[in-house]
């Protein structure tokens, strides 16, 4: 595990392993929280600035975006923060400990409208598989999509695995909300939230 003093990135020396959370954050994480595609950080840096005793893990598969969030989580001096540069789906599945994680957020995902695309979608079997393994039991995840379709087809592929219930959506604060999300508000454009979590006793 690759995380100088003077950075909040973590390159993981193995990629096939686990990341070691405690030596990236330099204790172990008591709460830990995911943002799945953290893009600019706005949602992320007003997270962590307001739950300092949360560990927060922004992914993103976008390195500027991740560097621009570095530099402004290092100003706000928000050690909470660590970032990784990768891609959400193998995040999930193979550098994250089984029941490690309280909560993912994925806001604004890439929808792939075109039906020939879907197959490149975040959200299937595998993903849930994935999300199970990963959550701690009561574990939730909170998504909020702009593309109505993709939000149907989220809610029929959670709505039918007995291992995850709805819960009531996550609605962020002002401060909270992603640039996708204002320019999405600003337009009069419908935005699909839900949560779901792990059940408790899974």
């Amino acid at each position: 595990m690759c995380n100088s003093s003077d950075s909040l990135r973590v390159i993981p020396s193995d990629w096939l392993g686990p990341l070691d959370l405690a030596a990236a954050f330099g204790r172990q994480p008591e709460t830990l929280e995911v943002d799945l595609g953290s893009g600019k950080g706005r949602f992320l840096l007003a997270r962590a600035a307001r739950h300092p005793h949360v560990s927060y893990l922004g992914i993103d598969c976008v390195l500027p975006r991740i560097l621009r969030v570095e530099r402004e989580a290092r100003h706000r001096q928000l050690s909470n923060i660590r970032l990784i540069y990768v891609e959400a789906r193998y995040a999930v599945s193979y550098l994250l400990l089984p029941r490690s994680v309280a909560t993912y957020y994925l806001f604004f995902s890439d929808p792939w409208p075109k039906r020939r695309q879907h197959r490149h979608r975040l959200f299937d079997g595998r993903f849930l598989d994935a999300l199970d393994r990963t959550l701690i039991p009561g574990g939730a995840v909170h998504v909020a999509t702009d593309h109505l379709d993709y939000f149907e087809g989220i809610r029929k592929i959670v709505g039918k695995d007995s291992r995850f219930e709805s819960v009531p959506a996550f609605e962020p604060l002002e401060e909270e909300r992603t640039d996708f999300e204002l320019l999405f508000m600003g337009r009069g454009l419908p935005i699909g939230r839900s949560s779901f979590r792990k059940h408790p006793d899974a």
